[in-house]
């Protein structure tokens, strides 16, 4: 008896970096550490889906820098008030933080939106005529 394949969560193919379609690990051009971090594959090795077809963009950026600067901003100030360390310890805690905080969150944002698009189907938007309306 064979089981039936269901493709992966949006959450598992951003968290784990696999391909909307067939559930292979192919969907970034590189690993976690490389210079690829955040690079779409042109395709899946796999089952061959054209990643470039999609349009993910850089619209996560903006929304990861927003959020995490909030949180970092939080822990920051509590971290101020709590202990009283110097600026230059503040420096060398937070800006290395925010920076590799939102580099590696990127990878799971844009591959969530890569898998969310294919699920639903989206495309680019086109400007669509109505449909005639005879029935009136």
């Amino acid at each position: 008896m064979v089981a039936e394949f269901t493709p992966p969560t949006i959450a598992q193919a951003a968290f784990q970096g696999l391909c909307p379609r067939c559930g292979q690990p192919h969907l970034f051009a590189g690993p976690l550490l490389s210079t690829h971090l955040a690079t779409f594959a042109e395709r899946c090795s796999a089952c061959g889906l054209d990643f470039t077809r999609f349009n993910v963009g850089d619209g996560p950026a903006a929304f990861l820098t927003l959020i995490l600067g909030t949180v970092i901003t939080i822990a920051a100030i509590i971290v101020e008030l709590t202990l009283h360390p110097p600026l230059w310890l503040h420096m060398l805690i937070w800006l290395p933080l925010t920076a590799v905080g939102v580099v590696y969150s990127l990878r799971i944002a844009k591959g969530a939106l890569m898998a969310a698009e294919y699920r639903n189907e989206a495309r680019e938007g086109a400007v669509v005529a109505p449909p005639d309306d005879q029935d009136a």
